[in-house]
């Protein structure tokens, strides 16, 4: 069996090691750098236990990255990539280890000086990702008991989308920018129909549910049928509907500059009908 020898420990929880496939490599467990010495062996066994980081920019990004973590936050946060491990039951992209240290340390100090960092995408993120939503409240609710600060709910949001993009190996940018667009055309129904949509609402989630799926349909060029009677029919009957659909048709196009097929305006109107008859 393979195994790893220790280079250089860089404190309790990281070191560097060397391996005859990944040659050089970054370990991180809790308590794994504890009283090693240059040149010990650490068994492969063990070392499956810890997280292994491969990618020559992860490693060297994640190495910056801690002299500007104290101990006991860094343990915290290793626990909490632990517990999401544990939770997904599937292989993380190990980008997670740098974002997302990144991300809670930021989000702790924040905390500590006053300043709280509002989510725009809570309700959103909450019914796109409900797995990763429950998975990240866990995490926020053991950092709140093992540290001095209380991470608010709109944490929960932000660490969800951590999850989601190293379980999908997507990109959080890409993430980010789906929920703004989201955000975005929600307003503008609610700007047109001159309400606010109840978040906790079946409809709303059904609506920010198809905003998903027509998004990554754009994105995958995948066509839908277009019911042209349906089509006709709907133009006459709810035109204030339709209309509305058109505009958030433009919005995605200009947003993602992909095509949108004219058969989501019949399924998006639908949609739209459904609220307005609510509203009436």
């Amino acid at each position: 069996m393979e195994s790893f020898k220790v280079k250089k420990v860089l404190n309790n929880n990281v070191l560097i090691a060397t391996h005859p496939r990944y040659e050089e490599t970054v370990l991180i467990g809790k308590g794994i750098g504890f009283n090693r010495k240059k040149d010990e062996i650490i068994s492969q066994e063990s070392a499956e236990k810890m997280f292994v980081l491969k990618n020559e920019k992860e490693q060297e990004q994640y190495i910056k990255l801690i002299p500007s973590i104290d101990n006991k936050t860094l343990e915290v946060i290793i626990s909490a990539i632990e517990m999401i491990r544990n939770r997904t039951d599937s292989p993380l992209n190990e980008h997670i280890h740098v974002a997302l240290t990144d991300h809670i340390a930021f989000a702790i100090n924040r905390i500590r000086q006053g300043l709280a960092v509002k989510n725009p995408f809570v309700a959103e993120t909450k019914i796109l990702y409900p797995r990763e939503y429950e998975i990240a409240r866990e995490v926020v609710d053991y950092i709140n008991e093992a540290t001095d600060v209380y991470l608010p709910e709109g944490e929960v949001g932000f660490i969800a989308l951590h999850i989601h993009s190293a379980v999908t190996d997507k990109q959080l940018s890409e993430l980010s920018r789906h929920s703004h667009l989201i955000s975005q055309l929600i307003s503008t129904v609610e700007h047109e129909f001159k309400i606010t949509l109840d978040k906790d609402s079946t409809n709303y989630m059904r609506l920010v549910r198809h905003l998903q799926y027509t998004i990554d349909r754009v994105l995958t060029g995948e066509k839908m049928n277009e019911p042209e009677k349906l089509n006709y029919f709907l133009q006459q009957e709810y035109p204030r509907c339709y209309n509305l659909s058109w505009k958030l048709i433009k919005i995605m196009q200009q947003t993602l500059k992909k095509p949108v097929y004219d058969a989501e305006a019949v399924y998006l109107t639908m949609h739209l009908q459904r609220i307005q008859a609510k509203m009436e």
